[in-house]
């Protein structure tokens, strides 16, 4: 493979020059400012809706952390009306309303030890303290007359055991001594009431056994449903879940009814009348995702609303005690439907649309607030009101105003067919300025999971930065292979006991098929994804090593055999990836490995991944570093970020990321190749907001943002 490319070079020791070709292209401190909205809450009477704003801390400008998060409010009725209530360097999470008047929130504030509950007046004023918990207030449910609330927290430790590892004995007994998350009630002081100095004392709920992930209140408040694993272990909350009804109308909370989940389980929900029970669920315990909308029977029955889906059901809400709205991926689009329990179904917005998977309904009669981004926009609210199922919906917020003025690539669906027949299909993200008839460089970007997929929306963040390689003249393709969600079940399974298989063939029949139309040069593709999008990745620089020329592979796997002695989920493994075990079956694990085929690398690797990853442990980058660097057939660098798990949170870590990983592509796609470039990496030249940074663009850059990213396994 050529990788002396006799052409000019654009290197990233800048900004890209703006010209005439590329007015205002997208910058790498554009990327690591985007804003997203988050959690969406539509107050009772459909007039307001409070939601979370997502704001990146600016890198050498504030201290490096994860994203501030921010209450704004919005009136329903007026787009663009958005403001913010509670803003600036804060972490609000969990947004509802009490009646139309009070907006409830979690927050550290002020001299707390520890996330509690808040409540803030519509009309504006001060926020004040309603519910706390010495180990904080977490995710919480507000019963239906607002004066309990229900909220998880986790387990105190004994003052005994404090005292003991105060004097050193810190030990831990590996996934055994993990607190457990409990289910906790507190009454709710009413608006403008005092709460006392003692607060509303929560009270347990121990008749609920276990690790509490979720609780949802009946309409009538009478009873209250906790979604529950045996411990507090990733693996147990992915295959081991149940449903727990108790009786909240006495005081020891007993038992109702207790149903075990058949696979996966996601969102669970009461009718309005309290007779009826729907979920979120997988078709079996194989499935690879929590995606059929089901009604929950009293013996744990589960019976599938919408069998003929060919598609994955995200969120729902009960419309009435007959009929459900909710929405769903579709291959690369969503949808918003209604279907009544008999199974009757009608789609309301068609797939084609902006890309919306979560969404709130009024109490009363009222638009419900979609969160949805498209192409040109990340997650924003939209309007969207049942009553007019044919209007379109429209977007109420413009959280980064300043993109209005960048010029994005064209982004276009790209079907094509497998040899065996199957139809595929991805994301395309051409090169700004494209011409016609010339080839360019591609890179592949490869989700996780492999249970996750790709949608035609905004698809650009600080690991999938195919917006800024456009600016850079690359094309960029998000490829949904087999064994992805959005397709059915038959379809997210097609994967299973065929890991490395049919499924990353996909991704060299993808590439195959570009270079067919005249968009790509084959000698230049470059390969990335995290976790299994970093598998795929890890496989493309050995197995597949003489079809790419730069491979990144992040949190990726190397080795099979040592994963699934190092991961948190191993039971997830067998049951929805390999359906087998490691010693029924050491042959399969062994070559679908790719240090199993190390000897074929010729590919320039860099492989980046966080210290703290317990779901990919950092040992399988650690193998496929030593492998590759004591083997020397290719240049090769490894990338550890300390505190960082699977996927980078913080902001100096994601512009790392990005810029590094950016210029790995260019140096071997677009440049001179040969020897790896420099480590080290000058920040501030790429941050207008820096000392010596470029300040050209100061205006579009001054917005602080979110961009979602880093495949999930």
């Amino acid at each position: 493979m050529n990788r002396n490319i006799a052409f000019i070079v654009v290197t990233l020791a800048a900004p890209v020059t703006v010209t005439a070709q590329t007015p205002n292209p997208m910058e790498p401190h554009h990327v690591a400012t985007l804003r997203s909205v988050g959690t969406v809450a539509v107050s009772p009477d459909g007039s307001l809706a409070a939601y979370l704003l997502s704001v990146p801390r600016r890198p050498l400008d504030e201290d490096s952390g994860g994203s501030w998060t921010e209450l704004h409010v919005l009136d329903m009725a007026e787009p663009g009306s958005s403001r913010p209530f509670i803003a600036g360097p804060v972490n609000v999470g969990r947004p509802s309303f009490r009646g139309n008047d009070e907006i409830l929130f979690t927050s550290r504030r002020g001299s707390d030890k520890a996330s509690a509950l808040y409540g803030i007046p519509v009309g504006g004023g001060e926020s004040r303290k309603l519910v706390e918990h010495a180990n904080g207030v977490g995710s919480y449910v507000l019963s239906p007359d607002g004066s309990r609330v229900a909220f998880l927290a986790r387990q105190e430790t004994a003052k005994e055991l404090k005292t003991l590892r105060d004097k050193g004995f810190n030990q831990e007994i590996y996934e055994e001594d993990r607190p457990l998350t409990r289910l906790w009630i507190a009454d709710v002081p009413a608006l403008g009431a005092d709460r006392g100095d003692d607060g509303s004392k929560p009270v347990l709920v121990d008749s609920v056994d276990g690790h509490v992930i979720s609780a949802v209140w009946s309409p009538g408040g009478e009873r209250l449903a906790a979604v529950t694993t045996p411990t507090a272990l990733i693996d147990d909350s992915y295959t081991s879940k149940s449903v727990v009804v108790v009786d909240a109308s006495m005081d020891d909370f007993p038992v109702v009814s207790t149903v075990k989940a058949i696979g996966k389980l996601g969102q669970v929900g009461f009718s309005p009348n309290g007779e009826q029970v729907a979920a979120v669920s997988a078709a079996d315990r194989h499935d690879p995702a929590a995606g059929r909308l089901m009604l929950v029977g009293a013996a744990g029955g589960f019976s599938d609303l919408l069998p003929e889906l060919e598609g994955h059901v995200a969120s729902f809400a009960w419309e009435d005690d007959e009929h459900l709205l909710y929405a769903a991926s579709v291959g690369v689009w969503s949808t918003l439907g209604r279907v009544s329990t008999g199974g009757e179904a009608e789609t309301l917005i068609e797939p084609g649309g902006p890309i919306g998977l979560s969404f709130s309904l009024p109490r009363d009669d009222g638009a419900a607030a979609l969160v949805a981004d498209s192409p040109d926009h990340p997650r924003e609210i939209y309007r969207y009101d049942p009553a007019e199922p044919r209007a379109p919906p429209v977007r109420m917020t413009n959280s980064n105003p300043w993109l209005d003025d960048i010029e994005l690539a064209r982004q276009e669906v790209v079907r094509h067919v497998a040899p065996d027949g199957l139809e595929l299909e991805g994301l395309l993200i051409y090169p700004l300025g494209y011409e016609e008839g010339r080839r360019y460089p591609l890179i592949l970007f490869v989700h996780g999971g492999p249970e996750s997929h790709h949608s035609n929306g905004w698809l650009t963040s600080y690991s999938n930065f195919a917006q800024l390689a456009a600016a850079r003249g690359f094309a960029s393709f998000y490829p949904n292979y087999r064994g992805s969600t959005g397709r059915g079940v038959e379809f997210s399974k097609l994967g299973q006991h065929a890991a490395a298989g049919p499924e990353f063939d996909d991704l060299i029949v993808a590439v195959d098929h570009l270079i067919e139309t005249g968009l790509v040069d084959r000698d230049r593709v470059g390969i990335t994804g995290g976790s299994y999008g970093g598998y795929a990745s890890a496989w493309g620089a050995t197995y597949y090593s003489d079809r790419f020329a730069a491979a990144i592979p992040f949190v990726g796997i190397s080795n099979n055999i040592s994963k699934l002695g190092t991961t948190d989920i191993p039971l997830e493994m067998e049951l929805v990836h390999h359906r087998t075990t490691l010693w029924d079956d050491w042959d399969y694990f062994e070559k679908s490995s790719p240090i199993y085929y190390v000897k074929r690398n010729r590919t320039p690797t860099l492989i980046l991944h966080g210290k703290e990853d317990p779901r990919v442990h950092p040992s399988q980058s650690l193998e496929l570093h030593r492998h590759l660097k004591t083997l020397g057939q290719a240049p090769v660098r490894l990338v550890l970020y300390p505190g960082e798990g699977h996927g980078n949170r913080r902001s100096a870590a994601r512009l790392d990321y990005m810029l590094r990983t950016l210029r790995w592509m260019e140096h071997y796609l677009k440049g001179p190749g040969g020897d790896p470039p420099p480590h080290e990496i000058d920040y501030a030249a790429y941050l207008p907001w820096a000392e010596g940074g470029d300040d050209t663009d100061e205006e579009t850059a001054t917005p602080d943002a979110e961009s979602t990213g880093g495949g999930g396994e």
